[in-house]
């Protein structure tokens, strides 16, 4: 596809975004009197949106290998993050409500803030450290008995594609202390939608979703070598030709910090 095309295709998915941004954010303040999965629900209307408007005019389609692995149960997602496509595509497709563990500065965009405010999510503050964690813990318990999922990047940020991010154990601390399984998730995105990218590239992505591990009997830093393990090998299965290396990627290095959106 030409340049040209790229760019107008991704210039109009941009503006699809922001109209559906300032439409959605202000209506989420009408859904608050509504029970919790249910204004989960509608405040999830403008993530379909935004991943349609994605298929339907950038052609970014999707498959999901796995999806039987997820248990009826509390689980803690440990995903691959490549792009900003994971963090919608999630939130319309998981079957229970997510609680993603992010920077608390995300609160201040204008409208978008404004939106995941309103949802039961854990802000964390990085300068304090050991503080944040157990802010996590304790809501992170509170989110799981309440039949709630919590999904974490245990790179932290976002990687290019091709890379690696060092591994950091909060999801695992937090599966260890609350005894909750972790799933590994595996996926692509940013062959499509790369990082801090405008231009937005038709083809397939591929999420692949891990069996659950439990955490019973292991240290935060084993649990996260599980994790690491199987998304890095399966990145080398679902990503296109000559992306990865084959080279032996690192094993993690337990960190005590927690992850973020």
């Amino acid at each position: 596809m030409s340049k040209p095309i790229l760019f107008l295709r991704s210039l109009a998915f941009m503006l699809l975004m922001v109209v559906a941004t300032l439409v959605w954010a202000p209506m989420c303040f009408l859904f608050a009197p509504l029970p919790y999965r249910r204004r989960y629900a509608l405040t999830a209307v403008w993530n379909r949106v935004v991943i349609w408007g994605a298929k339907t005019i950038c052609g970014i389609r999707y498959q999901i290998k796995g999806f039987e692995n997820l248990p009826d149960a509390p689980v803690i997602l440990l995903s691959k993050h490549q792009s900003a496509w994971e963090t919608i595509f999630y939130v319309m497709t998981m079957p229970r409500p997510l609680v993603y563990v992010f920077k608390k500065e995300l609160l201040y965009i204008p409208f978008f803030g404004w939106g995941i405010a309103l949802l039961r999510m854990i802000p964390i503050d990085r300068s304090k450290g050991k503080d944040a964690f157990a802010q996590v813990v304790d809501i992170g318990r509170k989110r799981l008995a309440d039949g709630q999922w919590i999904i974490m990047f245990p790179e932290g940020t976002r990687t290019p594609v091709g890379g690696q991010g060092r591994y950091k154990a909060g999801g695992t601390r937090l599966a260890v202390e609350t005894n909750t399984p972790v799933v590994p998730i595996a996926m692509n995105a940013g062959e499509c939608w790369p990082k801090n990218s405008f231009i937005k590239k038709p083809g397939v992505i591929t999420v692949s979703i891990g069996q659950p591990i439990a955490p019973d009997g292991m240290t935060p830093a084993a649990l996260l070598e599980k994790v690491e393990n199987w998304i890095e090998s399966e990145m080398r299965v679902i990503s296109s030709p000559g992306i990865y290396s084959e080279n032996r990627f690192p094993h993690a290095a337990e960190a005590a910090t927690p992850d973020s959106a």
